[in-house]
């Protein structure tokens, strides 16, 4: 078992860990009919409450309705900034205008790039199924201060972390304060450990991030799944936003 872990990260780099997958614009550049009363997603705002509703799936969890129209498979790394500003930027026009009424559900995949993501990954999927929204974005809301750290962590203390056996997850969620997140949300510090020592859990996230590579080539963060086909070169908001515009825009309507 351990040496599968090991496999797995043999070459892997923490030196890479905030690769861009892409280049990035700012939100205001995201469409703004998707704020706009008149856009396709007028019928859909403050109704329902199909965002508080999430259920985990056999490589992820999924929010909403799960029999929406639209299904959305979202592809994140937990080490890529362009994911956590996706986050910021997308998930909450996403809950207005999509999941909330029920007209679409997404499914928050994990990739698993190296060590650290699979530490974080592990941390986000502890504890009961409706709470993983707010773990899921609660790490990339302070990704920033967690990431800076094994950023600048010395080389010694990384190549520990990339081992990825249940020893490095524990040390790397302590040295970045990853544990420390999840016990001020009430989390014990021994249901912590369990979930990082979980070598069952963790082959299961590479050989699901595995999958999704085979599945939909999937290679760079965040990466997008709509209705099961894989949208190229859609990598942020900015570019997203206009997809579903599209897709869900009134038939007839130019």
């Amino acid at each position: 078992m351990k040496h599968a872990i090991l496999g797995a990260f043999a070459a892997a780099s923490l030196l890479a860990l905030a690769a861009p997958a892409t280049a990035q614009t700012t939100q205001e550049e995201a469409g703004e009919s998707l704020a706009n009363p008149s856009s396709a997603f007028r019928d859909s705002i403050g109704r329902g409450s199909w965002h508080t509703k999430v259920e985990t799936t056999d490589r992820g969890h999924m929010i909403g309705d799960p029999d929406a129209e639209a299904r959305l498979i979202e592809f994140i790394s937990y080490t890529c900034s362009h994911c956590a500003d996706f986050a910021r930027q997308g998930d909450p026009a996403l809950e207005l205008m999509l999941l909330a009424p029920g007209r679409m559900n997404v499914e928050v995949r994990p990739v698993i790039r190296n060590a650290i993501d699979l530490t974080v990954s592990l941390l986000v999927q502890c504890g009961d199924t409706e709470g993983f929204k707010d773990r899921h974005r609660m790490f990339l809301s302070r990704q920033d201060t967690w990431l800076a750290k094994a950023q600048n962590a010395p080389q010694s203390q990384q190549a520990i972390w990339m081992r990825g056996d249940r020893a490095s997850r524990i040390n790397a969620a302590s040295a970045l304060g990853l544990d420390d997140i999840l016990a001020d949300r009430g989390t014990s510090r021994t249901d912590i450990n369990t979930c990082l020592s979980d070598d069952q859990a963790a082959l299961a996230l590479i050989r699901n991030g595995n999958a999704d590579r085979e599945e939909f080539g999937v290679r760079g963060t965040p990466s997008f799944a709509l209705d099961g086909e894989f949208l190229t070169n859609v990598h942020s908001w900015t570019a997203l936003a206009p997809v579903l515009q599209e897709h869900f825009r009134p038939k007839g309507e130019e």
